[in-house]
Parts: structure tokens; sequence; C-alpha cells
């Protein structure tokens, strides 16, 4: 160890000793991003990024697991990725397959898919499927994986739920549009029966949801970090934390 790891690790124990664990969110989302140019910056390939990004995860999930955090949604792969060329795709669900396959097997996460199946490979659709039917019924932090996954298709997708849901009883569209609220629509959603996100955490400077959640984040707060996915620390997850419990949530009132 160095000495600036060494500064490091003394400065993430000085943050954690100080965090009140009562302000800790209970569902962090996380835009996990940067993989590409962290790998470019070190000299490496796209799919070295992506690897080293996959394998940030369980640190991730064990300082949350540390902070009593209940719910991670951590978005993996969103529709627009879908249209990457081949070369770049193939790969990048193989290593997307692999972290899903890690997590089950880690025994202590509930693994839950966000995202629209049908636009995912066979192969990516069986991976999830299993996932979360193995983890089922563990007792550790709910983790999303958000993989073929939009803001926008996940609300039509809701609409469109709540709709041939209502089509099914008999009731008429007219009907329909007298009842529907907005309780009616997020019991549609991929996360339904969840709590919204508290916190969004979205690494390599960039500022801006991309469509992340948007209809779980209206009440959340945000916190940007510079840094790309695959180099954040433990000490930048604290910061995040302690700039989170430092904050006034109103809900607009």
């Amino acid at each position: 160890m160095n000495l600036r790891d060494l500064v490091y690790r003394l400065y993430a124990r000085r943050v954690e000793g100080r965090l009140d664990h009562d302000q800790v969110p209970k569902h962090i989302g996380v835009i996990l991003d940067g993989n590409r140019r962290w790998a470019k910056a070190s000299g490496g390939t796209p799919e070295q990024g992506h690897k080293a990004g996959a394998s940030k995860i369980q640190e991730l999930l064990g300082w949350c697991a540390e902070t009593d955090v209940e719910v991670v949604t951590l978005w993996m792969l969103s529709t627009d990725n879908l249209n990457r060329p081949e070369e770049q795709l193939v790969p990048l669900l193989g290593i997307i397959e692999d972290a899903v396959r890690a997590l089950a097997a880690d025994g202590r996460w509930r693994v839950h898919h966000v995202g629209t199946l049908d636009l995912l490979p066979a192969r990516t659709q069986s991976v999830l499927k299993e996932a979360e039917q193995a983890t089922h019924d563990n007792d550790g932090i709910l983790v999303n994986v958000a993989v073929g996954y939009g803001g926008r298709q996940e609300i039509a997708a809701a609409v469109r739920s709540l709709l041939l849901e209502h089509a099914e009883k008999g009731t008429s569209l007219d009907e329909v549009a007298e009842i529907v609220d907005v309780e009616h629509i997020s019991e549609h959603l991929y996360t339904r029966g969840q709590p919204d996100p508290d916190l969004v955490i979205r690494t390599s400077g960039e500022q801006r949801l991309s469509g992340f959640m948007l209809w779980q984040s209206a009440h959340s707060e945000y916190y940007f970090c510079e840094v790309h996915w695959p180099a954040f620390r433990k000490v930048d997850f604290l910061r995040a934390l302690r700039d989170y419990a430092a904050r006034h949530r109103r809900y607009g009132t």
C-alpha cells in the first residue's frame, strides 16, 4: 500500500465514522458511467473498461450493506446502448451476463431485472430470469439490474399494462380516463412495490439523467461525481452519502 492509498483509507474511515446511519438513503440509483473513457485514459480497450466497471459492482454493494442501504438500482445497459455496433454490443452483453451471474452466485443479494426483456438476446434474457429466480428468497439488498432500460419506455410500458389490465376487466377507455392517477401508473412500473430512489449517483462528470428512472426520481436527490465508474472508491461513495445527509428534502413543500 502506497502513501496515497493509506491517506484515502484513513480519510474514508473518518468520513464513515461521522456518517449518521439514520440519514442514509434507503434506495440508491447508480448510473455506471465512464467505463470506456476510463479505459481510454488507461491505454486499454473498451472491453477492459467494461470488465473493470463490472468488477466494481460487488465493491459498491458491500459498501451499501455496511451503511444500511436496502435497495440499489444499477443502470448497466440502456435501450440506446442496444443501437451500438454488434462488435461492441456482443462483448458488452457477455460482460453484463457474467456480472449478473456473479451477483446471483454471491448469495447475499436479491436480483431483480428492470427493463424490456424482449429487446434483449435470448441468452441475456435467460441469465436475468435465472438470477432473479435463484435469489428470490435472499434477505440481502434488493439489486435492480437495469439492462435494456429506458425511462420513457418504462412509462409507456406501464400505461400499456394499465390499459390492458382494464381491458381484460371490460372497463371502457372513458372509464379508465376518469379513474387513472399517479398511483395506478406506479403500480405498473418495473419497480412496483419498491420505494423510489432517495439518491441518484452518476459518475464520470456528466450532469444529466439520460432517462434514468424518470418517474421514480421526481423527488430524488442527485450526486454527480467526476470520477469514472471503474475508479469509483469507497471515499467517493461516502462523500455522496454525506452530501445527501446534509440536504433538506422538502418534496415540493
